[in-house]
């Protein structure tokens, strides 16, 4: 099977390389890809947004299957896109069409599918421009903190949590008076604030039937102890310890089925990964957002404990015969933990050379790249989140101990890793 794979962080090269471990992948390109999915296939010259150069590219190399990796072009069509040209009336398409996509593209969508279909979530009510005034007054007698999420996608930075009603106020009007966020903030949801411990779960579906992928918690924000600003993860576990036998049933339940089941009877026609996002409160299950894809660097720590080949886990989600498959699952515990550039998630450079790849131990340890790229043979800097190193251990402090070491081999100017992910379960 010719596969094309789009994107090209983290996610694409873990996909790219677990893609590469099957029999039945006789050749894989990726577009954009990185330096570490240039090891995986053959990197193509344009954008995952160039849909007329993906459907070129699909006729040209005879591609099987498309698989994509990141929300934007899932959100602004691709799938549809592709389905609907003659020329490719074959093809298989991994990812959900745009009006699926709108779980994760609109925020206000997603929370009234929630609302639809009862699944548990943060009471919460959007506002827009016409009705501005409201916003602010229901601002001021909201209960602290505060929860305000621009509708749209902003690169995983759309979400402000203000602890004072000033502090918030001003927020809106940046978002909706001043587009922050532009055309993403355009209209804000407020959301009542959870309290709890975050957890991330992975669905894939073929519009009928699903699988549940070994769950993840990961880490957003920048500094140790979770202090500073969010970014899109510094790093990740799986499994995770809190999440037992009881909460996953709740979890499968009252969130997974009920989405399923909400997919179908709204007619929308849903082939892909689900990504769930949960609070999870005195054992009760919450969810906060879905995206329509996996996430970044979660993906990294389940995709290496994902026995099944995933070449086939994506035909049957094609041919619809989910059911058919039964995930198996490394029980060994996974870590990730990621390098950033200097100055992240703020103002960073690029172009620097990293030293000390070929130096990390394949026995239990695998380099993601993320932000990299090829300049004169040699591997650079290209993106504020560089690479992660991702280890097996028979603990969480076992895993991140094995990746602590191994990322001391690799060095660029100005780099930094956060050295405590995983510490709340030491």
């Amino acid at each position: 099977m010719r596969i094309l794979l789009l994107g090209s962080g983290g996610r694409e090269h873990a996909i790219a390389l677990k893609l590469t471990q099957s029999p039945l992948c006789e050749k894989l390109f990726i577009a954009p890809g990185n330096a570490g999915t240039s090891q995986c296939g053959t990197n193509l010259t344009f954008g995952f947004n160039d849909f007329d150069a993906i459907k070129k590219a699909c006729i040209d190399e005879k591609i099987d299957m498309v698989m994509v990796g990141p929300e934007e072009p899932l959100v602004n069509g691709i799938t549809d896109f592709l389905m609907s040209s003659p020329a490719l009336k074959n093809i298989a398409v991994i990812g959900p069409g745009k009006n699926s996509a709108q779980l994760e593209g609109s925020k206000a969508f997603a929370k009234a599918f929630m609302e639809r279909h009862n699944i548990p979530t943060a009471a919460y009510k959007e506002f827009t421009l016409a009705n501005y005034q409201e916003g602010i007054k229901y601002i001021q007698n909201h209960s602290l903190p505060i929860v305000m999420k621009a509708d749209g996608l902003a690169a995983g930075k759309g979400v402000v949590i203000c602890n004072n009603h000033l502090e918030a106020v001003a927020e809106f009007e940046l978002m909706i008076q001043r587009a922050k966020f532009g055309e993403a903030g355009k209209k804000v949801v407020i959301e009542q604030f959870l309290r709890g411990v975050e957890m991330s779960v992975f669905v894939l579906t073929d519009g009928k039937n699903y699988v549940v992928l070994p769950e993840a918690k990961d880490y957003k924000i920048i500094g140790e102890g979770d202090k500073g600003p969010n970014t899109g993860g510094m790093g990740a576990v799986s499994p995770v310890p809190f999440a037992n036998e009881s909460l996953m049933k709740k979890i499968e339940e009252r969130v997974i089925i009920p989405t399923i089941n909400g997919l179908q009877k709204e007619g929308l026609d849903y082939r892909g990964f689900i990504f769930l996002g949960f609070m999870i409160e005195n054992d009760e299950p919450y969810m906060i957002e879905y995206n329509c894809r996996m996430g970044d660097p979660e993906t990294e720590v389940v995709m290496p404990r994902l026995k099944n080949d995933l070449v086939e886990l994506f035909q049957a989600v094609a041919e619809q015969k989910l059911d058919t498959i039964k995930i198996e699952t490394d029980e060994r515990t996974v870590c990730t933990v990621v390098a950033v550039s200097g100055g992240y998630p703020g103002d960073y450079k690029k172009g620097y050379e990293i030293h000390g790849l070929q130096d990390i131990n394949p026995a239990d340890s695998v380099v993601y790249h993320m932000g990299t790229t090829l300049k004169d043979g040699k591997v650079v800097t290209n993106g504020g989140r560089v690479f992660c190193v991702t280890s097996y251990g028979r603990s969480i402090y076992d895993a991140v101990a094995i990746s602590k070491e191994e990322i001391e081999k690799i060095t660029f100017t100005g780099m930094e890793y956060r050295s405590d992910i995983g510490y709340e379960f030491d």
